[in-house]
């Protein structure tokens, strides 16, 4: 078969659902098919989109069988050759939640070598799985037209909407003009009312403002005030800069706060370290359980997510903000004795090396809460953890990414006896 011409239709079982949003099955020469737009237990006609030495990646054309979890998707991109944003718009919310609890399930299993019931809880801030993401990046075309990348692409999607994304981020129009001169949009929404688009391209781009109230900044240099958004958590307002980490769905940084506040277990006077700490979301209501006889120490290696964390800080001098990346050596010799430990890693994890530093601090915290949002990177850190005599003591995963395979984690580790 030449490489330009399309594969032929393949008659597939669908079995059970696999990371990156797709379901497993098998072609008939034996190799295992990543097969996406489908269910479990669904019969599809697919066609192979890429080939690997011990697999391939095929997208279901049509459903010969559906399951009872199948549903129109509500937008217009989704499908075969469209937006990859969104992994399960064919999919109603309670079989997504049931789907990532399986997959969680499968990965602590097979990874980590934990058998653990996982029930997926809903957050607050979304409409049907719809209009809670408060960050939307987009593409820009030649003629800077917005769209989204199409799945395992360079190409867009051209759009002019996206029913995923919170009302604030529509509302700025971003989405529905054209950007002559750039190459990249992110625009940032809150319930509040704030608005911000941050854009990139050539150093010499000089693109016309926005409309309104909305701040924009090109290049990291703001044009137009405000370059920052600020969210209000548990009574705190927060000042996310342009660039600066933030929880996407427009509840997640609620739930989240309330899920690590109670696997703490904080107390007055208690040392935290807030690793990876961002803007500080944890630091501070950390620091408020803790109070003055306590101590926080929040570490963060991007240098605006420390001055926002700093500025969101700055009514508890027992919080202290370090620049640094989180390394072996900062963990075994910088953290002095905590008494708690909380990291929010990024996708990647905080890796075997980092998970065994933090295993072996001596004398050992009395908790470490692991914030995840990768149940792969997660369950191998894990298992770093459990090897050292560690043990998992409460697991909760939230479903703050409606319309994808991806979860958010919260797990609470105690030492042995």
């Amino acid at each position: 078969m030449a490489a330009t011409e399309p594969s032929p239709l393949l008659e597939l079982e669908v079995g059970a659902i696999a990371t990156g949003g797709g379901c497993v099955a098998h072609v008939p020469d034996g190799r295992v098919a990543f097969v996406r737009h489908c269910l479990p237990g669904e019969r599809v006609l697919a066609r192979i989109t890429s080939l690997g030495a011990s697999f391939v990646r095929a997208d279901a054309l049509e459903i010969l069988h559906s399951s009872e979890d199948r549903v129109s998707p509500p937008c217009p991109h989704a499908g075969p050759g469209h937006c990859g944003g969104c992994d399960f718009q064919h999919v109603s919310v309670a079989g997504q939640r049931r789907l990532k609890a399986a997959l969680v399930a499968e990965q602590l299993r097979r990874i980590a070598r934990v058998d653990h019931e996982v029930t997926v809880e809903p957050v607050a801030g979304d409409h049907e799985g719809l209009g809670w993401r408060t960050r939307v990046r987009v593409g820009l075309d030649a003629e800077g037209r917005p769209g989204f990348r199409r799945h395992r692409s360079h190409e867009l999607e051209l759009v002019s909407g996206c029913p995923i994304a919170h009302p604030g981020v529509l509302a700025t129009g971003a989405l529905g003009r054209t950007w002559e001169g750039l190459d990249e949009l992110e625009v940032v929404a809150t319930d509040g009312g704030d608005a911000l688009i941050a854009a990139s391209g050539p150093k010499r781009a000089d693109p016309a403002l926005p409309e309104g109230a909305t701040g924009f900044v090109v290049n990291g240099q703001v044009r137009q005030p405000p370059g920052a958004v600020h969210v209000t958590v548990d009574g705190y307002r927060f000042r996310v800069s342009a660039g600066v980490f933030w929880q996407v769905h427009a509840g997640a940084a609620a739930a989240l706060a309330g899920a690590v506040r109670d696997a703490l277990g904080a107390r007055a006077g208690d040392h935290v370290i807030d690793l990876y700490a961002g803007a500080g979301l944890f630091s501070v209501l950390a620091a408020d359980v803790v109070g003055r006889s306590g101590s926080v120490l929040a570490v963060e290696r991007n240098a605006r997510a420390c001055t926002d964390a700093r500025h969101n800080a700055r009514h508890a001098p027992h919080v202290q903000v370090r620049r640094s990346s989180v390394t072996p050596t900062l963990v075994s010799q910088g953290l002095g004795e905590p008494d708690l430990v909380v990291l929010d890693p990024s996708r990647e994890g905080a890796g075997r090396a980092v998970s065994a530093a933090l295993a072996g601090l001596r004398p050992a915290p009395r908790r470490i809460v692991y914030v995840a949002c990768d149940p792969s990177s997660f369950s191998r850190d894990l298992r770093v953890l459990l090897d050292a005599g560690w043990a998992l003591e409460s697991l909760r995963a939230f479903d703050i990414f409606p319309m994808t395979e991806h979860i958010e984690l919260v797990a609470a580790l105690v030492p042995a006896d």
